[in-house]
């Protein structure tokens, strides 16, 4: 008797994980927010790049619209999309066919690209800097909050994943303000966030 429920415990469970495996709507995924990641340049964050005793190669440069910096001795090299660390590694090898032994540091003075942009039934549409775990509701709240012709159960957020296709991601405002929801929904840089 014991061996039989336990069999059917066993197959039940079995049926059960396969089920989810199959149906990925099911499976509960946690939102990385912005910030959790180690951050990323971005076009008009300002960084500085210091060399130790060659001051002359040392400069505070912003990254321009095209993801670039120009750095002395160098000229233009791509610096949207990373890291100070990678950016630093990669200067101190470019200055090593100029200089024996380099020691380079690479320092965000100014985060300025993290950026969304709020549409549609807003008070103040227009694009908006972000802070780190920012959510819809701060990008709408930085836009003034909703029009009273709002559909707050209709919000579409349009985001670009790392293969460059398009997402739409419906969100119901009503939702997250009662506590329905129970994760918030982060935003990331260069969602658009269009209010119905």
């Amino acid at each position: 008797m014991r061996f039989t429920t336990l069999c059917v415990i066993v197959v039940t469970a079995i049926g059960f994980t396969a089920a989810h495996a199959q149906n990925p709507a099911t499976a509960t995924t946690t939102p990385r927010a912005y910030g959790d990641s180690e951050f990323r340049l971005g076009p008009e964050d300002v960084i500085e790049v210091s060399v130790y005793q060659e001051k002359e190669l040392s400069t505070i440069v912003p990254v321009r619209p095209d993801g670039k910096i120009s750095i002395p001795l160098i000229g233009e090299m791509p610096a949207s999309g990373k890291t100070a660390v990678e950016l630093q590694k990669e200067i101190a090898q470019r200055y090593s066919r100029f200089i024996a032994e380099p020691a380079v540091t690479v320092v965000v003075k100014e985060v300025n690209s993290p950026k969304v942009s709020v549409l549609g039934e807003v008070k103040n549409p227009g694009m908006y800097k972000i802070k780190d775990r920012a959510t819809v509701l701060d990008a709408i709240a930085m836009a003034g909050g909703t029009t009273e012709y709002a559909k707050k159960d209709k919000i579409m957020v349009i985001r670009l994943d790392a293969a460059g296709e398009q997402q739409n991601l419906n969100v119901n405002l009503e939702d997250l303000i009662k506590g329905r929801r129970a994760e918030p929904f982060y935003v990331l840089p260069y969602d658009k966030i269009y209010v119905k």
